[in-house]
């Protein structure tokens, strides 16, 4: 009796630790961004896939200042899944005090580089802005404070030899706040770092006329970071648009935290590129998310969950 007794017990244990093993998180919550930018849209396209996927599990969709906000979140164990930038992913990871985190985010893991968030500095054209140089003295919104936005907006002004003080007013606002304010001439510019086509400037080229801004190679080079790539706005992005513009882009990150269950971890990377058909009609910028490169140059560990999918795909040796 004792023999049996004690035969149970191992086996209860040993159920108990597989149970441990593969228990999937009975909330997952998508960390995105403000409403009116590329994040918020794809965020809550991916919750609906990954609540189909994983039905014992509540999903959640959140929207948050970004890029900095959600990699602080993830840290402290308050989201599953965030979008951010990939410099700002980098600082997390390095513990950049200057870009707002004091120490190492080391909780931080990879799921997978997706598509690359473009800088776009619209410019109403009754404000005479034609270059960078010429936003002095003007009214500039650079994004919501220490978002993945407003870090790439220091990064790049300071990269062309200028400074949040060369502007006659600086505004931190969200997307949708600053559009608000462009249509209202109460600013003359913003920076906005989204996805092509991204909601906020798209209003704004149909309600005012504007100039997107370019950013040279030379002052992409002057940033200093790697992951700030020289790239293109395609004409006709937006109304009015009639010629190309040159400008800097740099890739969004995929991230969650390293208590997330590698089964969880599995099931979200599997299910982003199973879905990728719909994800592209959630928002165009998806369409640049490729399979092959996803788990390459991402700036902290890939979490084994994602690396297992990665491997079993054969995306990765």
């Amino acid at each position: 009796m004792k023999i049996v007794s004690k035969i149970a017990l191992c086996a209860a244990l040993g159920l108990g630790s597989l149970s441990t093993a593969v228990h999937a998180a009975e909330f997952i919550t998508v960390l995105t961004g403000g409403t009116s930018g590329a994040y918020f849209p794809i965020g809550t396209a991916l919750s609906k896939f990954y609540g189909d996927a994983m039905p014992n599990t509540k999903v959640t969709v959140q929207s948050t200042k970004a890029s900095a906000e959600n990699l602080n979140l993830v840290q402290a164990g308050r989201g599953e899944l965030a979008f951010a930038l990939g410099d700002a992913v980098s600082n997390a990871w390095q513990g950049n005090s200057e870009a707002g985190f004091p120490k190492k985010l080391d909780k931080l893991r990879g799921i997978a580089g997706i598509y690359p968030n473009y800088i776009q500095i619209a410019a109403s054209e009754d404000s005479g802005i034609k270059t960078l140089a010429d936003l002095k003295g003007k009214r500039v919104a650079v994004g919501a404070p220490k978002s993945g936005t407003e870090l790439n907006a220091r990064a790049l002004f300071k990269a062309a030899g200028m400074s949040y003080d060369d502007f006659a007013k600086v505004e931190y606002l969200s997307f949708g706040q600053s559009v608000e304010l462009m249509k209202n001439r109460q600013i003359d510019a913003t920076l906005v770092s989204a996805g092509l086509g991204v909601a906020a400037v798209k209003d704004l080229s149909t309600n005012i006329a504007i100039r997107l801004i370019p950013i040279t190679p030379e002052v992409i080079a002057n940033v200093g970071d790697s992951a700030y790539q020289p790239s293109t706005i395609p004409a006709n992005t937006y109304s009015g648009q009639t010629e190309a513009v040159p400008t800097a882009a740099i890739r969004n990150i995929l991230v969650t935290n390293s208590d997330l269950s590698d089964q969880d971890a599995y099931t979200m990377t599997k299910e982003l590129f199973a879905q990728l058909p719909a994800l592209h009609a959630a928002h165009k910028a998806t369409l640049a998310i490729d399979p092959k490169t996803a788990a390459l140059g991402v700036p902290v560990p890939l979490h084994p969950g994602a690396e297992r999918y990665y491997r079993e795909a054969g995306l990765i040796k």
